[in-house]
């Protein structure tokens, strides 16, 4: 049957208007996958740079740590050392000022006489010799002369043994000592040094730690004791 222009128009009308409601439906398809594939690399990228920016963080925040940690151990050893500084220097002002008092003492020839005797005898102990010559300083040769009869006397007496005791009279100890003696035995190989320098630098490493520990009080940071 043959369709009139009004039946083909009608037809070519519902036609189009289908076409168009395919079209439409299909970019709304379209759209809609669109849509969800950005919402996905959105979501994605999203989480991408986040943890992008908590590793820069975390890794700024651990330096900015160890940063803090090396300039607070940088601070603290400064600190300690300064701290360390400050004894050191209270410690060799106390052994200065005994150094002092032990070059007063030896101005006074009443007060160093029996010193200079025990000097004498404690190195003779040491050597347990016969003859032996002691050298001091030329200003207490003679004090040393007398000092050595005292010293021979107590040192037979504790020893059962007779000894001669020469003063070195070209051989001296420095002038700018303290005093005391050196005793040398009879082959001159042996030699005690009982200077007061000696005397007083033996008792600062004997007396050294009871010293920090009157004047400073116990370390906070020693663990052993023993």
């Amino acid at each position: 049957m043959t369709l009139s222009d009004e039946q083909v128009k009608s037809e070519l009308t519902k036609m189009q208007a289908f076409i168009e409601k395919e079209a439409k439906e299909k970019a709304k398809e379209i759209k809609l996958k669109a849509d969800e594939e950005y919402e996905i690399e959105k979501a994605s990228t999203v989480r991408l740079e986040t943890a992008a920016i908590d590793a820069t963080y975390e890794q700024k925040l651990k330096k900015a740590s160890l940063a803090q940690q090396i300039t607070k151990s940088t601070i603290g050893n400064k600190t300690r050392l300064r701290i360390l500084g400050e004894k050191d220097q209270v410690l060799n002002e106390v052994f200065d000022d005994a150094e002092k008092q032990l070059k007063e003492i030896t101005s006074d020839k009443e007060k160093y006489k029996p010193i200079l005797a025990g000097l004498i005898e404690e190195g003779i102990l040491a050597l347990l010799e016969e003859k032996v010559t002691i050298r001091v300083r030329e200003q207490d040769v003679q004090l040393a002369k007398e000092a050595s009869v005292e010293a021979a006397k107590n040192f037979e007496d504790k020893s059962k043994i007779k000894v001669e005791i020469a003063v070195d009279d070209h051989q001296f100890l420095s002038k700018d000592i303290a005093g005391g003696v050196v005793v040398v035995n009879g082959t001159g190989k042996i030699e005690v040094d009982n200077t007061l320098e000696e005397r007083l630098k033996i008792l600062s490493e004997e007396a050294l730690p009871a010293l920090r520990l009157e004047l400073f009080g116990p370390s906070q940071t020693r663990k052993f004791f023993d």
